[in-house]
């Protein structure tokens, strides 16, 4: 049997090291804007911090240096930087392993953060749901870095400001706050920008009037409808697995944590986030079978219908696609079926970035002349790759999906992070609650139908 220790240092002595030292990136944003200044939440420090790491012992199971040092410099998707617990090296246990035990400790990579795991040596090999417990063992206040930029944007500030300020922050997503409410009420997104240009755009010859006059709170009126939701948000006290369960099951993106005490907002989860930080500590647990199947046995990814468009595809029907079909990204094809680009939402902000939101008849082609980031290419994939190889793949490259391709680079699917995260964590889950079940009903019918035979008579 396999248990996980204490997985994070304490709440109360990572409080005194660094969470209380992180200002407040948003409030200049906002007072720029000359609007109430929203509550008091962690942001951006002034210079990005220094990361020491202490001397990791060696072992073929241990990540390389630089593998690490890149998990902790690069910044995640929504313009966060990433700081963990400072390495150390693992502190062996005062007592002997008894030579007939039958289990054998295994140390993690930090202290505190995966100690000792037993396996039992009359496994043949790990249980599947070993990612899951991995995950409900850790806390999302565990991921949360020590300091990191976090904008908020109040829902008096104008629409277009709020997305010139995306742009100007690097971020992807902000938590919007009602000063009447006192509270978050809701999250803007990318998404946002492209329903606005979706819904109001009619010809380059028109102004978008709703993009340039409404505020955030009137066209979350018009957006909404009276149907207004609870924001969707986590508790830095719940695992990682709530949290993982709460983005696939909402189909979101962006998970702000925010505490129940204060209200503070503290971070935004996302998927490239958690499976980044559960492939840092891969190579420290036991890979389950799963791991070494490929894409195709496992039957992970979308297949079916798959959303693209051409080169020349105007921006105005990419985006359209973006909103009936509710993908995140759309690979670009060519006429012989190769796949030759991607236009993803984030990609769409950059007419927001050069202004050009005006004009949506030019083509997908033009438009991705003006990238913001240097781009690498299409980041792609076999069926016939394992789920490791797929894992550390997607990681690596830090993109939200893998283009799969045949042989002749013509598109077959799409795989998302939340299609891996759900095999990896989700799936297993549902697979033990099936299981308990069985055995709940088979213990059930035994009862129900065995008790007259076992139990003995009263002379006995």
């Amino acid at each position: 049997m396999k248990r996980f220790g204490s997985l994070r240092r304490s709440k109360k002595k990572k409080e005194q090291d660094g969470l209380g030292s992180r200002n407040q990136s948003e409030a200049s944003c906002l007072s720029a804007s000359g609007l109430s200044t929203p509550p008091t939440t962690p942001t951006h420090a002034p210079s990005q911090p220094v990361f020491t790491q202490e001397a990791v012992p060696s072992g073929p199971e241990r990540p390389d240096a630089r593998s690490l040092s890149r998990f902790i410099s690069t910044p995640p998707d929504t313009g966060q930087r990433l700081s963990l617990p400072s390495a150390k090296p693992p502190i062996a246990s005062s007592s002997p392993v008894p030579s007939n035990s039958t289990s054998q400790p295994v140390y993690g990579l930090f202290e505190g953060m995966l100690e000792k795991l037993e396996l039992d040596d009359d496994a043949a090999e790990p249980e599947s749901d070993i990612y899951m417990r991995f995950m409900k063992s850790h806390k999302c206040y565990d991921i949360v870095p020590t300091s990191s930029k976090l904008v908020v944007f109040d829902t008096a500030l104008q629409v277009k400001k709020a997305f010139f300020a995306l742009v100007a922050n690097g971020v992807r997503a902000a938590p919007l706050w009602d000063t009447e409410k006192q509270s978050f009420v809701g999250m803007l997104t990318i998404t946002d920008f492209i329903i606005i240009l979706h819904r109001y755009y009619k010809s380059p010859m028109v102004q978008i009037y709703e993009l340039e006059e409404h505020k955030l709170e009137t066209w979350r009126e018009v957006y909404l409808q009276a149907t207004f939701k609870p924001l969707v948000n986590i508790s830095p006290d719940a695992s990682l697995f709530d949290a993982v369960y709460t983005l696939i099951k909402n189909k979101i993106h962006r998970l702000p944590v925010i505490d129940p005490v204060t209200g503070n907002a503290l971070y935004i989860l996302t998927h490239k986030r958690i499976l980044k930080f559960l492939q840092l500590f891969m190579c420290e647990i036991p890979k389950p079978a799963f791991m070494k199947q490929t894409l195709g046995e496992l039957g992970i990814g979308s297949y079916r219908d798959i959303a693209f468009i051409r080169p020349n595809t105007p921006i105005i029907k990419a985006l359209n696609v973006f909103v009936e079909r509710r993908v995140s990204a759309l690979p670009v094809v060519d006429e012989t079926g190769k796949v030759v680009d991607i236009y993803s939402k984030f990609d769409v902000i950059n007419l927001a970035a050069e202004k050009t939101y005006n004009n949506l008849d030019i083509t997908v082609t033009q438009a991705l002349k003006h990238r913001s980031q240097y781009f690498e290419g299409v980041m792609k994939c076999h069926k016939m790759e394992t789920m490791e190889t797929i894992v550390d793949r997607i990681v690596k490259a830090e993109v939200h999906r893998l283009v799969v391709v045949d042989e002749h680079s013509s598109i077959e699917g799409i795989v998302s992070l939340s299609d891996i995260l759900q095999a990896l964590v989700l799936s297993p889950a549902d697979g033990c609650k099936e299981e308990t079940m069985t055995e709940w009903n088979t213990t059930a019918a035994g009862f129900q139908f065995g008790t007259e035979a076992s139990v003995p008579s009263a002379g006995t």
